[in-house]
C-alpha cells in the first residue's frame, strides 16, 4: 500500500472512530462533577429546562415516539450533581395525589406524548410511554389532571402492540 493511501485509510478510520464516540454521546453517561458547558457541547440543547432552588435542571426526553426522559441536575456553580431517567415505574411512586401540579410533572417527566380527554374525568390526562423494566414490554403512564391543573389519580396501561400486517406478494 502506498503511502498516501495509507494515511488517507488512516484518516478515514479516525473520522469513523470520531463519529461512532460522538454518536454514543447520551445523558444516561454523564458523570457527576462534569461542567454544564461540557455536557451541553456532548449533549446538545435539552428538550427543557427548568430552574431549580440551588441549580437547574436540563432535561432530554425521547417523548412522544421514545420511551425515556433524563433530568440532569446542576448546582449553582454549574456542576453536574446527578443524571436521572424517570420512566420507571420504581420513580413512579413520587407522585404526590392532589399535591402536584402540571409543573411538578413537567419538571419530573417533561411534556406528555399524549394529552387526552376521557368521559368520567373532568381535566386532561397526561400520558407517557415507557418500557417496563421487568420484561412486559411497552406501557402507559397515565396522569389525570383536573381543570386547576391538579393531578388527582394516575394509573398504568399495557401499549398494545399492532398485530403485523401480512402483504400479499407481488408478481
Amino acid at each position: 500500500m502506498r503511502a498516501g493511501t495509507a494515511r488517507r485509510a488512516l484518516q478515514l478510520a479516525g473520522l469513523a472512530l470520531a463519529m461512532l464516540l460522538v454518536g454514543c454521546a447520551a445523558p444516561q453517561w454523564e458523570k457527576p462533577g462534569a461542567p454544564r458547558a461540557d455536557v451541553l457541547s456532548r449533549l446538545g440543547k435539552p428538550t427543557a429546562r427548568y430552574a431549580l432552588p440551588d441549580g437547574e435542571r436540563l432535561q432530554y426526553s425521547q417523548q412522544p415516539a421514545g420511551i425515556q426522559v433524563h433530568n440532569l441536575d446542576f448546582d449553582a456553580t454549574g456542576r453536574l450533581v446527578r443524571v436521572e431517567q424517570t420512566l420507571d415505574p420504581g420513580k413512579f411512586g413520587r407522585i404526590q395525589i392532589d399535591r402536584w401540579t402540571a409543573r411538578d410533572v413537567e419538571l419530573m417527566f417533561g411534556k406528555p406524548a399524549l394529552l387526552e380527554r376521557v368521559a368520567l374525568f373532568d381535566g386532561v390526562v397526561w400520558t407517557y410511554r415507557y418500557r417496563d423494566v421487568s420484561g412486559f414490554g411497552f406501557r402507559r403512564l397515565h396522569l389525570h389532571l383536573d381543570p386547576s391543573g391538579v393531578v388527582r389519580k394516575w394509573l398504568i396501561t399495557e401499549e398494545i402492540e399492532p398485530e403485523p400486517r401480512e402483504f400479499p406478494e407481488r408478481r
